[in-house]
């Protein structure tokens, strides 16, 4: 009997490591998102034109980002310039918007297979009525991994792939969908560039207008 209580007790604590080893695994990998936290992240914070407690609408500057954003609307990703890289980046700083974990191949920006869960999450948040009219930046970046020059190319050609996904599999307008790569240029995590969560794409939403009071 106590042969058989060592034996029993043995297996039981070896599948209880197995069990939980298992669900520690999905939970570490499972780095998706659904389409509802895609559109809290990205829903327009309510704005006013007049004297309020909220925050306020700035006409010139409105006008002034529109004019941008037309300046680099159909543009191909590898044609924008450091300067407006850096000044789509100032002012996303300011706009509601996401990280994806999303994975490509090895060496390639080809979707992982384990990323398009995310990747359609988001075709079917920017499909959102709420959502509808607003214009967003589509943000590729890399880890540290490598030189700046390649993971430079390297981001924009992912921010390219999602482009195309969206629009071939949710009818959304190129117009509306603008991309920028950073390559290894805003790591996420700095003190360690080559964790895989400086590996992301970046959603933000740049028109607020549709929240407007």
């Amino acid at each position: 009997m106590t042969h058989f209580n060592k034996f029993f007790g043995l297996k039981a604590i070896t599948l209880t490591a197995a069990l939980s080893l298992t669900a520690g695994l999905a939970f570490a990998g499972d780095a998706n998102v659904s389409t509802n936290q895609i559109l809290d992240a990205l829903k327009p914070k309510p704005i006013t034109r007049g004297l309020s407690a909220g925050p306020q609408a700035d006409p010139t500057a409105q006008a002034k980002e529109a004019t941008f954003l037309n300046t680099v609307r159909n543009r191909q990703t590898r044609s924008l310039s450091m300067g407006e890289r850096d000044q789509i980046a100032e002012l996303a700083a300011t706009k509601p918007n996401i990280d994806l974990e999303i994975q490509f191949d090895y060496n390639s920006a080809d979707i992982a297979k384990t990323s398009v869960p995310s990747v359609q999450a988001l075709g079917k948040a920017l499909s959102d009525p709420s959502l509808k009219g607003s214009t967003f930046v589509v943000a590729g970046h890399t880890d540290a991994v490598g030189t700046e020059q390649y993971n430079q190319g390297l981001s924009e050609r992912r921010a390219d792939t999602i482009k195309k996904y969206l629009v071939q599999n949710y009818g959304l307008s190129g117009n509306d969908l603008v991309t920028v790569g950073y390559g290894k240029t805003k790591l996420k995590d700095a003190a360690n560039g080559a964790d895989p969560i400086n590996r992301r794409v970046q959603v933000v939403n740049m028109d607020t207008k549709t929240a407007s009071k």
